[in-house]
């Protein structure tokens, strides 16, 4: 097994008065060769965006890009017709494929929103764009590790990418020990903390944390106190 910790406060910071961002992974300004990806997974941003405001309408390109909130609504409107808005418990998944246009927005103007962006590479060149969103409730996770985020194709559940990866979302009481099993194990995985303090693979993490584990096809997963993790398996 080997790992990688990238411990919260490491991680680069930009705020940008409407925009407060922490990337674990470099992206605009904050470059560290270091940390340019896991594998197949390229952003991992921690975004904060004040009531009112959001990102203008902008392209993307053979990219998978996940969007998770965590607080308040996020609305999202694209070159392939749809407007939604994604909130708490929502997980948005859209392949840009060939090309797309798409902008987000804080719909409320009187609170700001929460939600992790987390690109993936594509196996998949230039696929006809495609847009997924689902909901997914809290007793769904309670204690255990749901699937979110499943290849194109598979019958996993969640949102699919174009990509041979699986994340899984738990909310866990604390003393909770849990296990994950790899779908594929030349895969690896990349834990985030999002609440709370948990050992993984007797490496201790807390809020905001990550991990990054290969070779290996089980974790053990214990909570320190109650804790809300976000395990991302992806080709390495």
């Amino acid at each position: 097994m080997k790992t990688i910790l990238h411990q919260a406060h490491t991680r680069g910071h930009a705020n940008h008065g409407w925009l407060d961002s922490y990337h674990t992974f470099s992206f605009a300004g904050y470059h560290d060769p270091e940390r340019v990806h896991f594998g197949a997974l390229r952003v991992l941003n921690d975004d904060t965006v004040a009531a009112g405001m959001g990102f203008g309408t902008h392209p993307h390109d053979n990219m998978e890009i996940i969007s998770i909130p965590t607080y308040g609504d996020l609305e999202h409107k694209d070159s392939m017709g749809n407007t939604q808005v994604i909130r708490q418990g929502d997980v948005q998944a859209m392949s840009a494929g060939t090309g797309i246009q798409h902008g987000e927005k804080n719909k409320n103007k009187d609170k700001e929103v929460k939600f992790f962006q987390i690109w993936v590479f594509p196996n998949k060149k230039n696929a006809e764009p495609r847009y997924d969103q689902q909901t997914f409730a809290d007793k769904d996770k309670h204690n255990k590790l749901l699937t979110v985020v499943s290849p194109v194709g598979s019958n996993d559940g969640g949102v699919q990418i174009h990509q041979n990866a699986w994340f899984s979302l738990g909310k866990l009481d604390k003393g909770t020990s849990i296990n994950y099993t790899l779908h594929d194990k030349a895969n690896g995985v990349y834990a985030f903390v999002i609440e709370g303090d948990i050992t993984i693979n007797e490496i201790k993490l807390n809020r905001r944390d990550g991990l990054g584990i290969t070779e290996t096809g089980l974790l053990a997963l214990k909570a320190d106190s109650d804790t809300e993790i976000l395990l991302m398996e992806v080709p390495v």
